[in-house]
């Protein structure tokens, strides 16, 4: 079998490189909240980011996603630093998923179809099907479309918020708790559809998926990082099968 060199397996990686986050931090007046991470996200990863309450989880995905301004550090999506009016296409390409997802008034089907009227999607079209489709695998059926906004639970919302953003196929998902509200069946069906969703694309797709779960990092992940102190650290593992 043909050996490749280390400088064809670094090109490989090279190739595969979408997001790169290089030295950032963030602070809260003279207070580091995290200082000097290096991030990468290659397609085809499925990472987990854990930590305690209040390490920063949540503000790395926001900077990740450029959501929030940097006080250190740049990002670069494919090698090219982001900057200036390039930041809407780069969030349509990287889609931030909060835990407790903003909704607009309306139906279920309002929340989904909302994001298409937006500049950064006007060549994309909703698809009533697909929905439905991936409704039927979450446990729902069609008439969840009809079901109001403020009639939600805590878990309905954050399914809604997560087809809402499956269905505009980003390269990367940063999805943060996205099951904090769901029992374990629920939980179960929405690692799945994220999995296929994944496996789908793999040349172009990754997720980030934050969790207080260690087992569910273990489930959805191929790499874990531990944020703690401002500070990332990580690990590779087999996902068990």
């Amino acid at each position: 079998m043909a050996r490749i060199s280390d400088a064809q397996a670094q090109q490989r990686n090279d190739d595969r490189m979408m997001l790169d986050a290089i030295g950032i931090g963030r602070k809260a007046g003279d207070r580091w909240l995290f200082q000097d991470i290096s991030f990468s996200v290659h397609a085809g990863d499925r990472s987990a980011l854990v930590g305690p309450t209040g390490s920063g989880k949540t503000l790395l995905l926001r900077s990740l996603a450029m959501l929030d301004p940097l006080d250190t550090g740049g990002i670069r999506w494919q090698g090219e630093a982001v900057r200036g009016n390039e930041i809407p296409k780069f969030r349509s390409r990287v889609i931030y998923l909060q835990q407790r997802p903003p909704l607009v008034d309306g139906t279920v089907e309002d929340n989904l179809s909302q994001p298409f009227s937006l500049g950064a999607h006007q060549d994309k079209q909703f698809n009533r099907g697909r929905i439905v489709d991936l409704l039927e695998s979450l446990g729902r059926g069609e008439p969840f479309l009809a079901k109001q906004q403020r009639d939600l639970s805590g878990g309905e919302a954050q399914l809604t918020a997560l087809l809402r953003a499956i269905q505009l196929d980003p390269n990367i998902l940063l999805l943060d708790e996205p099951t904090a509200a769901l029992d374990a069946e629920a939980a179960n069906m929405v690692e799945t559809l994220v999995e296929n969703w994944l496996n789908q694309q793999l040349d172009r797709r990754a997720t980030v998926w934050v969790t207080h779960d260690h087992l569910q990092a273990r489930r959805v992940s191929t790499s874990i990082s531990q944020i703690r102190g401002g500070q990332l650290s990580g690990e590779e593992h087999e996902r068990p099968r």
